[in-house]
């Protein structure tokens, strides 16, 4: 099966440092490959990712500095990316919303994978195309959704690109964006609670810049709290080696997190807020803790770690790549079936994928 899978022409595909959706893109694409299947991704020039890349761009903006200008990008870049693949490609598999127009003029089937809380204008956009089969990437994102042609498909991960580190774990982490719903001024508050030192990694992006230079730099002193910038995947391993838990304070419905599996994957407990997708994601009391609030988050920093084969056996178990490669092919098979029993061009089995309710 040849599969577009179409990215904004922002970030490289994987990412160098930030890109959830870049990252996801990267994995899935790499175990289709695996499995036998073509993906073709259309990203930007740039892009290093183990198979076919198509482009327009060599390099994307980021981060974004207009919002017209990089909406005008996009549609340009999504309406190319689906008239090419529709020459040769069995599937379109969407990750940006503005090539959902063009499924209207393209008789093949769409996959559209939702990468943000819910957002009212972008579901009653949804509704205006049926045809699509979407993907949530967590039950809690779902239960927000209407659409007829909805499954939840959890991230997953190659683990061989993660280690587990013996040695000391002597401080907390923070992976994230720089930003309020984030809530990296509330690690800052655990850690100091809880008597630990802090290493915060992420994006100080333009619109966050404030946020950073009056609520985080301040209490950035280099020992006890200290920023130690972005950090790419082998950074990720270092910062993980040594880290006692790592902290997702988040204060908005987080969609999935795939930092959170990260940190599993290399033997890093998750102490998490109940908020979106964490109580999916982190197991309580076996791959971290869920907590209430911040004093409960700095406690549970202080406890003897939960071990970290523990935390890497449940990653394994749960959000491995082939999993989700697995998931993806049954996706790309029900989407092959148009309702009401018309079938696509170049149809594949129907896999029976269960629609989430």
């Amino acid at each position: 099966m040849k599969i577009g899978l179409v990215v904004p022409p922002f970030i490289t595909v994987p990412p160098e440092r930030y890109g959830g959706t870049e990252l996801f893109v990267a994995e899935l694409a790499e175990g289709l490959r695996a499995k036998g299947h073509w993906p073709v991704v259309y990203t930007v020039g740039a892009s290093r990712v183990g198979c076919e890349i198509r482009w327009r761009v060599p390099r994307g903006k980021w981060p974004i500095e207009s919002a017209l200008e990089s909406s005008l990008d996009d549609l340009e870049h999504s309406s190319w990316a689906c008239e090419d693949a529709a020459r040769d490609c069995d599937i379109i598999h969407l990750n940006n919303a503005p090539g959902l127009n063009v499924s209207r003029f393209v008789d093949l089937p769409f996959v559209y994978t939702l990468h943000h809380p819910h957002e009212p204008a972008l579901s009653r956009y949804y509704a205006h195309f049926p045809r699509v089969w979407y993907v949530a990437i967590s039950h809690n994102q779902a239960r927000e959704e209407s659409m007829p042609r909805l499954s939840v498909v959890h991230h997953g991960l190659q683990m061989s690109r993660y280690r587990v580190e013996a040695g000391k774990r002597d401080y907390l982490c923070f992976i994230g964006r720089i930003a309020p719903i984030k809530g990296t001024h509330t690690a800052i508050a655990v850690a100091r609670r809880a008597g630990l030192p802090l290493k915060i990694a992420g994006e100080i992006q333009p619109l966050y810049r404030d946020y950073w230079e009056q609520q985080i730099k301040p209490q950035v002193d280099g020992r006890t709290i200290e920023y130690v910038g972005e950090v790419n995947l082998e950074q990720k391993n270092q910062l993980f080696a040594g880290a006692r838990a790592m902290l997702f304070p988040i204060e908005w419905e987080e969609p999935f997190g795939l930092v959170m599996i990260e940190a599993m994957a290399c033997g890093v407990p998750v102490l998490a807020l109940a908020r979106g997708s964490a109580p999916e994601v982190v197991a309580d009391g076996v791959s971290g803790w869920i907590c209430r609030d911040a004093a409960e988050m700095a406690q549970r920093a202080q406890e003897t770690p939960i071990e970290a084969s523990t935390c890497r056996a449940h990653v394994e178990h749960h959000f491995s790549l082939e999993r989700m490669v697995e998931q993806y092919l049954a996706v790309y098979a029900a989407s092959q079936r148009r309702p009401g029993g018309l079938r696509r061009r170049r149809p594949a089995a129907d896999a029976g994928l269960p629609v989430a309710s």
